[in-house]
């Protein structure tokens, strides 16, 4: 059977920060009240690993969520551009994604989960930002293009099949491939089995547990990332913890691929994949070196946490 591949720039479209920064805030926060909503459901998993969210074939998703003997998910469908309810026994519900405020979109929701019998009780300020304003009170956020609502998903596509492939190399304790609302970021993350160092925390409006038991073992890990602080573009990151001393130094490829002394991590901005002749091999190179740049310097026992290429 002959795939055909669809259209390179449709494929990995572009992705301009400044052109979609208020609907990315927006939907940034529409994301973090959904993923506490499992959060809150989920029992705890080592790293966190309970509140993330997945990339669907239209969008995002919590996957099931148990309540009682019932389970409920919520989507995210950038295609119709809607937000989906099901539950275990039949029940479904939603909203449309539009402009509309964090407030407004969190009143919605909590009343469509009403409607289904589905209570849940929130921490209202959002993680990771340096303004928590809470979000029943949110009447700032409130832009949403639906263009680049699913531009961004398309992107998140692309890394999400690519990050599966690289995680199959790999026969150690790994993470799912998963998006962190907190960031936001997509993010695959391999350990090399030994404890890390304490983490000295600092997150904004995350507790510093949490990010101590996050790195409590050695990580080397990546994700793609739409931009922000110093980097003011959509990026491909890389990095170590304890990032071993080397690392920053290490030789990376492709040779755009740089180092960032402000973030720690290597980065790889995000149109240098969707410019590439080879978009996938590009994207899978970095991901590689970056990886054997932190076992290497970090001196991982890789003959046991690794497969051979060829078997795959």
């Amino acid at each position: 059977m002959n795939i055909q591949s669809a259209p390179a720039m449709e494929t990995w479209p572009e992705l301009p920060l400044e052109a979609w920064s208020e609907t990315y805030a927006t939907l940034h926060l529409w994301t973090q009240i959904v993923g506490k909503i499992r959060l809150v459901q989920s029992p705890w998993f080592n790293h966190a690993w309970h509140v993330t969210l997945y990339v669907t074939s239209r969008g995002l998703t919590t996957s099931p969520i148990p309540y009682g003997t019932r389970t409920f998910q919520i989507d995210f469908d950038f295609i119709s551009h809607v937000l989906t309810i099901l539950s275990s026994d039949g029940g479904s519900g939603g909203l449309p994604l539009r402009p509309q405020s964090v407030a407004a979109f969190y009143t919605r929701l909590m009343e469509e989960l009403d409607r289904l019998q589905l209570h849940v009780e929130l921490h209202l300020k959002p993680c990771e930002v340096a303004i928590p304003l809470p979000f029943d009170e949110d009447e700032t956020h409130c832009a949403y293009d639906p263009e680049y609502a699913t531009r961004f998903w398309r992107i998140l596509v692309q890394a999400d099949r690519l990050f599966k492939q690289f995680r199959a190399h790999f026969i150690g304790k790994c993470s799912p491939v998963h998006f962190f609302w907190g960031a936001p970021d997509l993010a695959v993350t391999r350990f090399s089995g030994r404890p890390a160092p304490l983490h000295p925390g600092g997150i904004p409006n995350l507790p510093d547990w949490v990010t101590r038991e996050a790195y409590s073992h050695e990580v080397s890990s990546c994700g793609f990332w739409p931009g922000g602080g110093p980097i003011r573009y959509p990026a491909f990151y890389s990095y170590a913890y304890p990032e071993p001393a080397g690392f920053a130094q290490a030789a990376v490829q492709p040779e755009d691929a740089f180092y960032s002394a402000d973030l720690h991590e290597f980065i790889l901005p995000y149109d240098v994949v969707r410019q590439a002749r080879f978009p996938d091999d590009t994207l899978l190179l970095f991901l590689q070196t970056t990886y054997e740049a932190a076992a290497r310097w970090g001196k991982w026992n890789r003959a046991l946490l690794e497969r051979d290429y060829e078997l795959i």
